[in-house]
């Protein structure tokens, strides 16, 4: 039987990193088979529900392969639909594969496998390597967009502190997001094409607050977006899903401030989980969520020097898994603790799947920008803490 090939190209056009979010943002199922003039053994990639669930290159085997794959920056693709009946032998999330792949490429602990690895690493000045991960977001939508403005290298596009409406999508070009501290700025984020720049809050209040500066890195082509027909779109959802979607711009928000204090070295596990109780474990099939109505939880994450609190969640917000994003902490990769009086409702989520199709396409890829900023700032606190822990003094 011939297996019909839906999508090939060049690993210089289209790189892994990107290729896992396209097939995840279509749920594509089947393999994706990479080829290179440096390496004599081709890798492969098996998806299910658009998510990596196993591969080979060589020796290597699940996630040790898909990370080897990253490195594969010149050579070809070619992916074929149909089903995979394998084992599933990879169990992060897809995000946070291409985040931690991304990580450990610019990191030198992934080999580079094309012609110009030589130059691009002496390219790359001593002292300079920018430590602050770079997200691009989905495809532009431009049914929202209303207006197009140009900002140049270092000027401020918003700045933490100031009142503004505005909410952006990146046509163009690299915005640094960064927190002030007492040790002076933090950078958290670099967002590029297709990313937003301001949140969710900025178009639902009358004067809303910025929370972090962004910042031009080069010169930056952004697209204005209709505020006010967002805001109409977000209010005509569901109270449950707007309470998600709430939830979710708080989410980035606390993770932010839990990263700078990760910075400061002011992250405290022992006393803010102390008391608290686990509600959701890392289960592979937990697929089920819920609004908190009354008390507190946080979600934390386990590393080997320990748990790192991640989210403080309040009433109102959500836990557990949410089928339409990959979010890519609880319960895949985090926990959540919550305390004794902490009372929650299940989320219809066949209904919120539903109601999710049904948003625009600007506003799905808010949401999913939104998810994958809050995972990657989660890994830069994580990373923050690893570091943290290797240079106490035993």
């Amino acid at each position: 039987m011939v297996i019909p090939t839906a999508l090939s190209g060049k690993l210089a056009f289209l790189s892994l990193a990107e290729l896992l979010q396209l097939l995840g943002s279509n749920n594509s199922e089947g393999v994706l088979s990479l080829t290179t003039k440096f390496s004599p053994e081709p890798g492969y990639i098996y998806f299910r529900n658009g998510n990596p669930i196993d591969a080979r290159h060589g020796d290597l085997q699940g996630l040790e392969a898909v990370f080897a794959l990253f490195g594969w920056t010149d050579g070809d693709f070619v992916f074929q639909q149909g089903p995979y009946d394998g084992e599933k032998t990879i169990k992060r999330s897809r995000m946070e594969i291409i985040l931690d792949g991304l990580r450990m490429l610019d990191d030198g602990e992934i080999k580079r496998l094309d012609n110009a690895s030589v130059q691009v690493e002496r390219s790359v000045p001593a002292g300079k390597k920018e430590s602050a991960p770079l997200i691009k977001g989905p495809l532009v939508d431009y049914v929202y967009v209303v207006d197009e403005e140009e900002f140049f290298d270092g000027e401020d596009i918003i700045v933490e502190g100031n009142h503004g409406n505005w909410i952006w999508v990146i046509l163009e070009g690299t915005v640094e997001i960064s927190t002030s501290t007492p040790k002076g700025p933090f950078k958290v984020l670099r967002i590029s094409d297709g990313a937003f720049v301001g949140s969710i809050g900025s178009f639902l209040a009358d004067d809303s607050v910025r929370t972090v500066t962004a910042k031009a890195i080069g010169n930056v082509q952004l697209g204005m977006l209709d505020s006010q027909g967002l805001s109409a779109e977000f209010h005509r959802m569901a109270p449950e899903f707007r309470a998600v979607v709430k939830s979710l711009d708080r989410r980035l928000k606390e993770i932010t401030a839990s990263a700078a204090a990760s910075y400061q070295g002011l992250n405290d596990p022992q006393r803010v989980l102390q008391d608290k109780r686990p509600v959701i474990t890392e289960t592979k099939n937990n697929d089920r969520g819920f609004l908190i109505t009354g008390g507190r939880a946080i979600v934390a994450r386990k590393l080997a020097s320990g748990m790192v609190p991640l989210v403080p969640l309040i009433k109102g917000d959500f836990i557990g898994q949410l089928p339409f994003l990959d979010m890519g902490l609880e319960p895949s990769s985090a926990i959540v603790l919550g305390e004794k009086n902490l009372k929650v409702a299940p989320i219809n989520l066949a209904a919120m799947q539903k109601e999710y199709d049904q948003l625009s396409a600007t506003f799905k890829n808010i949401l999913e920008n939104i998810a994958t900023c809050i995972l990657a700032t989660s890994m830069v606190t994580c990373e923050l803490e690893k570091k943290a822990a290797s240079n106490a003094p035993t």
